[in-house]
C-alpha cells in the first residue's frame, strides 16, 4: 500500500503563482544585468574615441639671464611609462664581463643587417609618427634629438645644413670601424676605456643607432652595459683608475653617454638592468661634486685653490643637459645649472673667447687662441639658449680667429667637435663659412678602414684612432644630431 499527498487546489495556485513571479524576476534581473553592462561597455568605448594620448613637452626655452638661484621652475613634461619588453627582446644572459655585481645583461635579438647600404633606419618610414616600426612611440623622444632617427630626415637636414652624401657615408665607415675594434667587454681602446666607450656611444646615438638596430644592435648593447656596469661596481663613478686626477673627465663623458642611451631606452621599452640607477647616480654624483666656483676641477674636488677649469666644467654641463632630457628626478640640478653658467661666463674674455679658467688665459693653442670658446659658447647655447649674448660674442671671436686645415695644421679635433656644434646651433652666415672650411677636410682625410689618422697640431687628448674618429664622427653628425637653435636671427 503506498500513500500519496495531494495538493489542495488553493496551495497549487499559489505555487504556480509563485513560480511565476520567479520567472519574472529572473527575466527582469536578466534584462537589467545586459543594460548595464551595455552602459558600462558604451563609456569605455566613448572615452577611448575622445581621449587624446599625453605628449612630451621639451622646452628649450632659455634661462632668462637674470634668473636667481632661488626661483623656481615648472617645466610641463608628461612622460609615458614605458611598457615591460617583449620576451624577445629582453633575454637575460650572464654579464660579459666578471663584476661583483653580477649585473645582468638583455641579449637583444635583432633581424640580419640589410644588404642596403647606409640606411641606417631600422624602424621603417613611419617610426616616431604613429606608424608600425618596431620599438614604438618613438615620438616621445625630446624632438631635439628626435629628427636624427629617420633617414630621410637625416639626408633632408644634411642637404639643408651644408651637408651631402658624403658625411653619411664616412659616419657609417667610421661606425664600422668602431665596430670591428670594440673590446670583448663591451669598450674601445686599452686606456681611458670609460671616457672612449662614452665616446663613441654617443657616435652611435647621434645616428639614432640603438639595441635595436639591425646592424649595430649587439655593439650599442655591448657599450651600455659596460658603462652600466661600471657605474655599478663604484657606486655611480664612472671611471676604471680613480687615483688618478683626470678620472673627472672619464665620468662626466660616460654620465652623458649614459643619460642619452636611457632616454632612447626607456621610450623604446629597451630593458637593460641597473641602467637607469647607473644614469640617476652618475649625474647625480656631478651635481653632488661640483666646486665652489661654480665649475667642476679634478678629482672633482670641490673647494681646492686651483678652482677648476673650463675644460672639464664642459663635459659636466653636457651630461647635464642630456640627464635633464631623461625625465629622471635630480636633487639641485637647476642651481648646480645656474651656478656652472656663472662659471662659464667668468671665463670669457672681453674678445669673446673662452678662457682655461676665470684667469681668461689662453690655453693649448697657437698665439694666444682660445681654444676652449667652442666649449664656451655650446653650454651657454645648451642650456640659456642660441640668442644668448656671451654665446653670440663667442661666435663671433670663432668666426674671426678659428682655422683648420687637416694637413697643414692647425686642426685641433677638440676644439672643433665644440665649435662645429656651436656653429651650427647659431646657424647663418658664420655656419656656412665654417663648414666651408672644415666639411671636406674631415671627408677627404677619412682612411679607407673608415677612421681617421692624426692632423697636424691636433690638440690635446688620446693620440689614438678610436678617439681621433670618435670626434670627427660627431663633427659629421652635427647637420642632424641636434635642432639648430639660429640663435643668429634673434
Amino acid at each position: 500500500m503506498s500513500l500519496h499527498a495531494q495538493l489542495s487546489p488553493e496551495a497549487e495556485a499559489r505555487l504556480h503563482a509563485q513560480k511565476r513571479n520567479s520567472t519574472i524576476s529572473s527575466i527582469v534581473i536578466s534584462i537589467l544585468v545586459v543594460i548595464l553592462a551595455a552602459l558600462i561597455l558604451s563609456f569605455f568605448a566613448l572615452k577611448a574615441l575622445l581621449f587624446e594620448s599625453p605628449t612630451i613637452v621639451t622646452y628649450n626655452a632659455p634661462l632668462d639671464e637674470d634668473d636667481q638661484i632661488e626661483q623656481k621652475q615648472i617645466t610641463d613634461q608628461i612622460q609615458r611609462k614605458p611598457s615591460a619588453p617583449s620576451s624577445s627582446m629582453a633575454k637575460v644572459i650572464a654579464s660579459s664581463t666578471p663584476s661583483p655585481t653580477a649585473i645582468p645583461v638583455p641579449e637583444i635579438h635583432v633581424p640580419d643587417p640589410a644588404a642596403e647600404f647606409g640606411s641606417g633606419d631600422d624602424f621603417g618610414a613611419g617610426w616616431g609618427t604613429g606608424g608600425d616600426g618596431p620599438g614604438g612611440d618613438f615620438g616621445t623622444i625630446p624632438e631635439t634629438m628626435r629628427k636624427r632617427c629617420s633617414a630621410a630626415d637625416r639626408m633632408a637636414r644634411l642637404e639643408a645644413n651644408g651637408g651631402n652624401p658624403r658625411c653619411e657615408e664616412a659616419v657609417m665607415a667610421a661606425l664600422r670601424f668602431f665596430q670591428k675594434n670594440q673590446n670583448k667587454d663591451g669598450s674601445w681602446d686599452t686606456n681611458h676605456k670609460v671616457a672612449m666607450t662614452g665616446l663613441v656611444l654617443l657616435a652611435y646615438l647621434g645616428h639614432c643607432e640603438t639595441p635595436l638596430s639591425a646592424e649595430f644592435g649587439q655593439t650599442v648593447t655591448d657599450s651600455i652595459v659596460f658603462l652600466t656596469d661600471v657605474a655599478m661596481k663604484n657606486n655611480g663613478k664612472l671611471s676604471l683608475d680613480l687615483q688618478n686626477k683626470h678620472w673627472s673627465y672619464e665620468h662626466a663623458i660616460g654620465a652623458y653617454a649614459l643619460a642619452e642611451a636611457y632616454t632612447f631606452c626607456s621610450q623604446l621599452s629597451i630593458n637593460i638592468p641597473n641602467l637607469e640607477k647607473a644614469c640617476q647616480d652618475s649625474v647625480q654624483w656631478i651635481i653632488s661634486n661640483q666646486h665652489k666656483s661654480g665649475g667642476w676641477d679634478y678629482n672633482y674636488d670641490e673647494d681646492g685653490p686651483r678652482g677648476g677649469d673650463l675644460s672639464v666644467t664642459a663635459w659636466q654641463m653636457q651630461a647635464l643637459k642630456a640627464g635633464n632630457h631623461t625625465g629622471l628626478e635630480f636633487r639641485n640640478m637647476r642651481s648646480t645649472i645656474l651656478n656652472g653658467l656663472n662659471y662659464i661666463r667668468d671665463c670669457q674674455d672681453s674678445n669673446g673667447g673662452f678662457g682655461y679658467t676665470t684667469n681668461k688665459k689662453p690655453v693649448g693653442g697657437a698665439n694666444g687662441h682660445y681654444t676652449l670658446t667652442g666649449a664656451g659658447a655650446l653650454c651657454l647655447q645648451q642650456h640659456k639658449g642660441s640668442a644668448n649674448s656671451s654665446a653670440r660674442k663667442g661666435i663671433r671671436y670663432m668666426d674671426e680667429n678659428c682655422k683648420f686645415d687637416w694637413k697643414a695644421g692647425p686642426a685641433n679635433l677638440y676644439e672643433h667637435y665644440y665649435v662645429s656644434q656651436a656653429m651650427i646651433n647659431h646657424d647663418g652666415e658664420a655656419w656656412a663659412k665654417y663648414n666651408k672650411m672644415v666639411r671636406d677636410e674631415l671627408l677627404d682625410n677619412q682612411q679607407e678602414d673608415g677612421s681617421w689618422g692624426a692632423p697636424a697640431g691636433g690638440g690635446h687628448g688620446p693620440n689614438t684612432a678610436v678617439y681621433r674618429t670618435a670626434l670627427c664622427t660627431l663633427m659629421l653628425e652635427v647637420y642632424y644630431r641636434f635642432l639648430p637653435g639660429t640663435g643668429q636671427k634673434n
